[in-house]
């Protein structure tokens, strides 16, 4: 029979290997970090820095090494609130940005600023007052790549004892007063008509241009139609004289043949209602005599006697 003495002794046992293996547990589950991908920790031991935890499995000493909370190396995107800021001709603008900048040394973010997002935050502020305010608005609203340059560098600059690095700003909007808004929109307005009647204008202009340039070749063509007619017409009774002159030629006319075609080339200088005047050639009395001689037999020899001179 079990005494009262032994039984406590069991419990007694049973309860230190449970604290034991409590004990265990605890110890395993503090010694054993596991980080996650595109995350790094940062492991103190008695409240100093020891090392920066990689991706991983990770082995701790318990109750003496402490990590603090996940430190995230991806880029990150933060967008702030839309800020008032003063430009150079004394104009109250809104502009929002946005930066993209990504954690490249966890311990120089954990333990060169409390909050390096409120730090980001208010630089990103600062900085684009000071940058904006030596603009007007038209350099500001035009400037947008410039204005992004300089605020990448002096963040990038600022921020790279931070452990941070600012890939980029970019300024999402640049909302000028209502009253300059609707100034800007009239003055668009204005500028929108004045382009549509030059366009009109220098339209009209060119079609004019063009048609002139038409008329003028076509006038050139027809001109130049008409003369090559007229030199293939003149080629043509050229080529038709030398061919009648040549066939008579041949046929060796005589004077009664010569005399024939000179008649019958008479009423062709009465033609058209202008001629007034006639041009009576010295070779026609030479071919009307020669007629003369044709009509009478013998020629020169049967032609009748004149009368004897007194």
């Amino acid at each position: 029979m079990i005494t009262t003495a032994a039984f406590i002794g069991q419990i007694f046992v049973t309860a230190l290997v449970v604290v034991v293996a409590i004990f265990v547990v605890v110890v395993l589950i503090r010694s054993i970090r596991i980080v996650p991908q595109a995350y790094a920790g940062v492991v103190e031991r008695l409240g100093r820095y020891r090392k920066t935890l990689q991706p991983g499995l990770n082995i701790l000493v318990p109750f003496i090494d402490r990590m603090r909370p996940l430190v995230d190396m991806r880029e990150q995107v933060v967008s702030f609130p839309p800020q008032p800021v003063i430009t150079e001709d004394n104009l109250v603008v809104s502009i929002d940005t946005v930066i993209y900048f990504q954690v490249t040394d966890a311990r120089a973010a954990t333990y060169e600023i409390a909050n390096y997002l409120a730090g980001v935050e208010q630089l990103t502020v600062t900085t684009l007052r000071n940058v904006v305010g030596g603009l007007n608005l038209e350099e500001a609203l035009t400037s947008r790549d410039n204005i992004n340059g300089q605020l990448r560098v002096v963040l990038d600059e600022a921020t790279g004892k931070w452990g941070l690095r600012v890939n980029r700003v970019e300024l999402k909007a640049i909302d000028p007063p209502l009253s300059i808004q609707d100034s800007m929109e009239k003055q668009m307005r204005a500028e929108r008509d004045r382009r549509a009647v030059i366009l009109t204008s220098e339209g009209s202009k060119q079609s004019q241009i063009l048609e002139a340039e038409g008329a003028r070749q076509s006038a050139i063509l027809k001109a130049e139609g008409e003369a090559q007619a007229q030199i293939l017409k003149a080629e043509a009774e050229a080529k038709a004289i030398l061919t009648v002159f040549e066939a008579i030629h041949q046929g060796n006319p005589d004077a009664k043949l010569l005399a024939y075609q000179y008649l019958q080339t008479l009423p062709k200088l009465a033609e058209g209602d202008a001629n007034k005047l006639w041009i009576v050639p010295s070779e026609l009395t030479e071919a009307l005599r020669g007629i003369g001689q044709g009509f009478f037999a013998g020629g020169a020899d049967s032609a009748p006697p004149r009368a004897p001179k007194a």
